[in-house]
């Protein structure tokens, strides 16, 4: 039964740095190319792009909501916010490397406003949910966004606001969202990238509040 619990609290609790997973200097073999956009996964990406970071649970499902998009250039799963360099999939899963699994969105302004990925990221799930996203419990599925500049942080907190009296107007509870600068992002395995392309039936555990986001004008 201890080890039971104690199993489940680091799951729901990020470690200390000192109880991290020491992870290693050299970055676990990814894809090379998008399974779905054929586009490079790690670039070089072409000039006037942007990217973004967002943890909404599980990032097979998440990944495959943007790929979709208009304006995204490419699309990788991965893991950021935490502290174990270069963790593997089956470390991150022990909730002792910090990490959250993220998208990485690369995307095309001009076509594709960071506001409208935001819109997308509220909605498609529950921001609600601490340390969970539906039946998945653990650090890594908490919802998260990572900023990538002082713009993309102001639209972040801006939606977050806007969205947040939304849900307690529908009596549904505050937003637990991370929202920080970036920190460093780490390329899933070659298994983990595009799964749903390739296995379209498989678990996508993510669901969204049925609310409405209303974007400020601010976030673009």
């Amino acid at each position: 039964m201890f080890f039971l619990s104690d199993m489940l609290n680091r799951k729901l609790n990020l470690p200390k740095p000192s109880e991290a997973l020491p992870g290693r200097a050299a970055a676990i073999p990814t894809a090379s190319s998008h399974e779905v956009l054929k586009r490079p996964l790690k670039g070089p990406y072409p000039e006037g792009l942007e990217t973004a970071l967002f943890g909404m649970g599980s990032f097979w499902g998440s990944e495959r909501l943007f790929w979709q998009l208009d304006g995204v250039w490419v699309t990788a799963a991965g893991f950021a916010g935490g502290i174990t360099p270069n963790p593997t999939y089956q470390e991150t899963r022990t909730g002792l490397t910090g990490h959250a699994e993220v998208v990485l969105v690369v995307f095309d302004p001009g076509v594709v406003t960071y506001g409208n990925l935001l819109k997308l990221f509220w909605e498609s799930h529950d921001p609600t949910q601490g340390m969970r996203q539906g039946k998945d419990i653990g650090t890594i599925y908490r919802s998260a966004i990572y900023t990538h500049s002082d713009a993309q942080h102001r639209a972040a907190i801006a939606s977050r606001d806007s969205y947040e009296a939304s849900l307690r107007a529908a009596g549904l509870g505050a937003i637990t969202t991370e929202i920080a600068p970036a920190g460093e992002f780490y390329f899933a395995d070659g298994h983990q990238q595009q799964y749903l392309a390739r296995n379209p039936s498989s678990y996508a555990n993510r669901k969204g509040t049925g609310i409405a986001c209303v974007m400020p004008a601010a976030t673009g």
